[in-house]
């Protein structure tokens, strides 16, 4: 089978993600700037497409670049994966997961979740300003749960929790 992954990645985790993919799936891995230079016809050879963005306010980075074109990739394998600062049991995963795709989109593609971490030495300023807003508002909440102080403390500072374990569901699913 023959795949490629198109990736966008600020801070290194869906790079990572990306990589490890593309070598466990014998792929192609390209940059999202890199994918939009080449016409559609550049993609008609390959049997699977995925597209791997970032986590931002809920949404996938970019991902309307994939969205958009699911339609015309009619009969190919398709997926989408999210990179997060999140735990991947953290229950807002799956409410994320189940917007980024519609009802109609999801007969042709699938969409996962691989966590990642924070690098707030790479992320640029408005990601690095937000990301310690919500980490201020979070850590300031008078009746906040325990998960809500735990992920309050865990996002004020850079963490790395990313694992190659977590390409495992898309690999199988390209693999079906």
């Amino acid at each position: 089978m023959k795949v490629i992954i198109v990736y966008s990645s600020q801070t290194g985790f869906t790079k990572r993600y990306a990589d490890w993919l593309a070598e466990e799936l014998g792929a192609e891995a390209i940059t999202l700037a890199e994918a939009k230079k080449l016409n559609s016809h550049y993609f008609a050879d390959y049997d699977a497409i995925v597209y791997g963005g970032w986590a931002m306010g809920g949404k996938i980075v970019n991902s309307e670049w994939f969205t958009q074109r699911i339609p015309s990739w009619e009969g190919k394998k398709l997926a989408i994966f999210c990179v997060g600062a999140s735990p991947n049991e953290n229950p807002e995963v799956e409410v994320a997961l189940h917007s980024a795709l519609t009802d109609e989109e999801r007969k042709y593609a699938k969409a996962f979740y691989c966590q990642g971490g924070l690098s707030y030495e790479k992320m640029k300023l408005p990601s690095k300003l937000a990301m310690k807003a919500f980490a201020a508002i979070v850590g300031k909440k008078k009746d906040a749960t325990e998960q809500e102080k735990d992920m309050g403390e865990m996002i004020s500072h850079s963490y790395d929790i990313s694992d190659r374990k977590f390409i495992m569901p898309i690999v199988s699913y390209l693999r079906e």
